[in-house]
């Protein structure tokens, strides 16, 4: 989808210093969780963008992007302040790291990157598959949705950010199985770790799906 201006449904607090924006989807829109999409706002210093990965199970009726607000920055503070029935350009999707009807998945997940993480997961239960997410964050975010897809079934495991991420990984590719398609999301730092903890783990680093935030 070309650069468009989408109606805002809903903007949410999902955590600490975190919000998640909906929007009406569009018929021309199609998506996976887990791809990301371009939004564009009217700063001080003019049209500035950021991109934001799709962390809603589905896109049917409308989309969700989870958003960590920078009390400084340019453009989060300001998708904070939308309401309902706004309207912000969107473009996308981008990305090839995303979730393609696999069967069982295991997500690791730093910081921001429990958005897609959930989205995944849900849409993994949804179709009768096992679903394992280790989450690293000091301030975790999505509590509810975690908490629910544990009560699904689901493997879920949070743990602080100095923890070390091999042993829980390997919890999680026992829990769903060593089949299971590996995603990985969050910035630079937490990939080189939650790679090296996959690797360690068993599972098949090579072919995780990985998308670095910067």
């Amino acid at each position: 989808m070309d650069r468009t201006p989408l109606t805002v449904a809903s903007v949410e607090s999902v955590g600490p210093d975190s919000i998640a924006v909906a929007f009406e989807t569009p018929s021309s829109f199609s998506a996976r969780p887990g791809q990301f999409v371009k939004l564009t706002l009217d700063t001080e210093d003019g049209e500035q963008s950021r991109f934001y990965t799709i962390s809603s199970p589905d896109v049917a009726d409308t989309f969700e992007v989870t958003v960590g607000i920078d009390p400084d920055g340019a453009v989060a503070p300001l998708l904070a302040d939308l309401e309902p029935g706004d309207s912000v350009p969107v473009a996308g999707p981008f990305g090839d790291a995303y979730y393609e009807g696999e069967t069982d998945v295991v997500v690791l997940a730093g910081g921001p990157g429990v958005g897609p993480a959930v989205g995944i997961g849900e849409r993994a239960v949804a179709a009768d598959h096992a679903a394992a997410i280790v989450y690293r964050d000091d301030d975790p975010i999505h509590r509810d949705r975690l908490e629910r897809l544990s009560e699904s079934g689901a493997f879920v495991r949070i743990v602080d950010e100095e923890r070390d991420l091999t042993d829980p990984t390997a919890a999680a590719l026992e829990a769903v199985g060593g089949d299971a398609q590996a995603f990985v999301y969050g910035f630079a730092d937490f990939l080189d770790v939650a790679m090296d903890a996959l690797e360690s783990a068993g599972g098949d680093a090579e072919a995780a799906k990985v998308e670095n935030f910067g």
